[in-house]
């Protein structure tokens, strides 16, 4: 299994920085370069517990989908995806919301697994991992972004 350890410091609310990381339509806005598209289940606004949604996106150069599942949520403290259905093995991405000194720290735990064994591995490890924390730090940086715009007077 590889795990991806991110936190990222925001000047905001920890309500507003929960509810901009669960929005489905800033999702679509942070995933320009993939032409990321919510396809199915919650398809814009708020995703809640145990609501699905599914993407179309273009990863590597080839058009892929993915289906995954909130199965649980506390606001505005956390809550947990899963992948159902999608090229990966598995994957779970824990977001987290902790207050410090009127801030919100988001952390995210990403893990993940690729199919193909051994072959999987080694791709994770020279090129998927990189790839994906790149892929949450471009994300993390436009709910900072919007986060702190909202706040500023």
């Amino acid at each position: 299994m590889t795990t991806i350890y991110l936190e990222t410091a925001i000047k905001a609310d920890i309500h507003k920085v929960f509810d901009l990381a669960r929005d489905i339509d800033l999702h679509q806005k942070s995933t320009g370069k993939t032409n990321e598209k919510a396809i199915a289940g919650r398809t814009s606004g708020l995703i809640e517990k145990n609501e699905t949604v599914t993407w179309r996106a273009k990863h590597l150069g080839v058009y892929q989908t993915l289906t995954t599942k909130i199965i649980s949520m506390e606001k505005p403290v956390q809550f947990t995806d899963i992948m159902l259905k999608g090229a990966f093995k598995t994957m779970k991405h824990q977001h987290i919301f902790k207050e410090r000194n009127g801030n919100t720290v988001m952390i995210d735990l990403f893990e993940f697994e690729s199919p193909f064994g051994i072959i999987g591995t080694f791709f994770n490890h020279i090129f998927l991992k990189d790839y994906m924390r790149k892929f949450l730090l471009e994300r993390n940086e436009l709910i900072k972004k919007i986060a702190e715009s909202i706040n500023t007077p």
